[in-house]
């Protein structure tokens, strides 16, 4: 584990990108230059801001934002919460996994995700 000249390691350092999902990943990322952390917090950017996007989307498709309003509403109000309860669901589990493994030191890699992760630090270097 080594540590930057902040003297944070870099397990704790790939922990911290995932702590509030694709903010903190952005943030660590424009920071810091280590490749292992960079890859956590760019895996972290892609599965977390892609999962806000798709819940937004969900949300606007059934018409869950801004007071449930809309025409027909009421129709669709329950498979949208279903919906979105499994997307919140699916981020939660993943956030655990990501920060475990992140300070655990591997290198764990989301399906997809995890190769747009690694050509963006690649892309940056």
């Amino acid at each position: 584990m080594s540590k930057s000249s902040r003297g944070l390691s870099e397990n704790g350092a790939a922990l911290l990108s995932y702590v509030l999902g694709w903010l903190t990943g952005l943030i660590v990322f424009l920071i810091d230059k280590r490749p292992y952390v960079r890859f956590h917090a760019a895996q972290s950017i892609v599965v977390f801001g892609g999962l806000h996007v798709i819940q937004i989307l969900v949300a606007a498709a059934f018409g869950l934002g801004w007071g449930f309003g809309g025409v027909g509403a009421m129709d669709r109000l329950g498979a949208g919460l279903v919906l979105l309860d499994a997307l919140n669901l699916l981020s939660l589990v993943l956030w655990v996994v990501c920060m475990v493994k992140a300070y655990q030191g591997v290198k764990f890699k989301v399906p997809a995700a995890g190769e747009i992760a690694e050509t963006l630090v690649a892309g940056m270097r």
